[in-house]
């Protein structure tokens, strides 16, 4: 089916099924699930955090190895635990990695993608990607990186140049590829968003030069700018969440064996929503 005008629709009405209450996760940017680990969901902050990520459960409670117990503590318990002397627990550590700006975070199997691609202002040179094998979060609070993959756009070649199209939110992994989705803003205009994107697929594995994105697709109006995207775990739907004018959820049907197009006329619809909790809303996975 095609997608309907935004304009035209009924806004659906999203409410909290759950609510993450563990202190250190402050600013939940990128949210995955795992495919090893039953009701792990796998979540970091934004930029300016430590490398760590936090593994939670679909009720919103804080994974944590439970040989920790007697120094650290997960949730809201945090009055009880300072009598007792225990520290909110730090999440699992990343070590040779930094969170410059982790906006997105996706898997494929056992691997890990960490999306350090957050570029506001458009004038990173330094973008890239933390692959990483997923650690079991009961047994572990310290884990390495495998390789780092810098990335750039094909079309971008001034930093920062008129055309603010190169920030990123959103990325998902399809036919073992990590696929982008790009967030614009107006020329030169840090909190005006354009509500177009692009699509670009990661299809080198460099770590000793950057790996230049191949560009797929483009969409002109989604009605709002793109902050998360994923993939169903069988690769059929694809769900890209907008904030902004329009709050919104694009779905998209693929049938192909490679995604070369999104969202796509035939097999696409929008959902405009209205959430009653935070307004905005910047991180989305499928189960």
């Amino acid at each position: 089916m095609s997608a309907s005008p935004l304009s035209s629709q009924v806004p659906i009405a999203l409410t909290p099924s759950a609510q993450v209450a563990h202190g250190p996760i402050e600013e939940m940017s990128g949210i995955v699930k795992s495919r090893r680990y039953p009701n792990v969901y796998w979540v970091h902050n934004d930029s300016g955090d430590e490398p760590r990520l936090f593994a939670i459960r679909a009720d919103g409670g804080a994974v944590m190895p439970s040989w920790l117990a007697a120094n650290f503590y997960v949730g809201a318990a945090a009055a009880a635990a300072a009598v007792e002397g225990k520290k909110a627990f730090p999440g699992v550590r990343v070590d040779m990695a930094a969170n410059f700006d982790w906006e997105d975070i996706a898997i494929d199997g056992d691997t890990l993608y960490i999306a350090d691609v957050g570029n506001n202002g458009n004038a990173r040179r330094d973008l890239g990607v933390y692959v990483l094998t997923e650690p079991n979060p009961e047994a572990v609070d310290r884990t390495r990186t495998r390789k780092w993959l810098p990335v750039a756009y094909p079309d971008q070649d001034t930093f920062p140049g008129d055309r603010w199209h190169f920030d990123c939110e959103a990325v998902f992994v399809f036919g073992g590829k990590l696929h982008f989705l790009t967030k614009h803003r107006a020329s030169r205009q840090i909190g005006t968003p354009e509500t177009g994107s692009n699509l670009y697929r990661l299809t080198t594995d460099y770590t000793d030069r950057v790996n230049v994105l191949e560009k797929v697709d483009s969409h002109r109006d989604l009605g709002g700018w793109v902050t998360g995207a994923d993939l169903s775990p069988d690769g059929k739907t694809l769900a890209v969440l907008c904030q902004g004018p329009v709050q919104s959820v694009w779905l998209s049907m693929r049938r192909a064996p490679a995604i070369n197009s999104f969202p796509a006329g035939r097999g696409a619809w929008c959902l405009p929503a209205r959430s009653s909790a935070r307004p905005c809303a910047s991180t989305i996975t499928t189960t």
